[in-house]
């Protein structure tokens, strides 16, 4: 069996770290460092208040990513087989809604919690995802669709 075949029968080459996990463990981080050396938001309680509805519109990205996934019949789980290629719903606006949304939610917590590190940290999980899961899924997909995924990848961008 070849390299292609076998990763087109089990999935992306990619780290099995969840990508929710990378942007998560970041805020966290963001967190900590605000209690050690806080670099706090102004305008309290607005920022809250704005940090609510940001907060509210990435896990909204996040779950019409899943759920587009899931009603498609396909899997979520990177290193897993997909057996179709989404480009409608959320999928026709951006080629990774979940980690897009994952990114606005992160952006909505730092604003709630009043701390300029999740944001700040932003980029180290941004360029994680890019580099360890959305680089191997995009060859993946190259590899198991062809030309309907150059079609795609031409016409969608990655994120917004």
């Amino acid at each position: 069996m070849t390299a292609s075949v076998a990763g087109a029968a089990r999935g992306a080459d990619v780290i099995r770290v969840p990508p929710p996990l990378m942007f998560g463990a970041s805020f966290a981080l963001g967190l900590l460092l605000q209690q050690q050396f806080p670099l706090t938001l102004a305008g309290r309680p607005a920022t809250a208040m704005a940090g609510v509805v940001v907060l509210a519109g990435g896990i909204a990205v996040v779950l019409s990513g899943v759920v587009a996934v899931h009603r498609a019949g396909t899997t979520i789980v990177p290193h897993h087989l997909v057996s179709v290629l989404l480009t409608n719903g959320p999928y026709a606006l951006t080629r990774n809604p979940m980690y897009a949304g994952l990114a606005v939610a992160v952006t909505g917590g730092a604003l709630l919690a009043g701390s300029w590190w999740p944001i700040v940290l932003l980029p180290v999980s941004l360029t994680a995802v890019q580099l360890l899961v959305i680089g191997p899924e995009e060859r993946y997909l190259a590899s198991r669709f062809g030309d309907r995924y150059a079609t795609y990848r031409a016409t969608v961008r990655r994120w917004i």
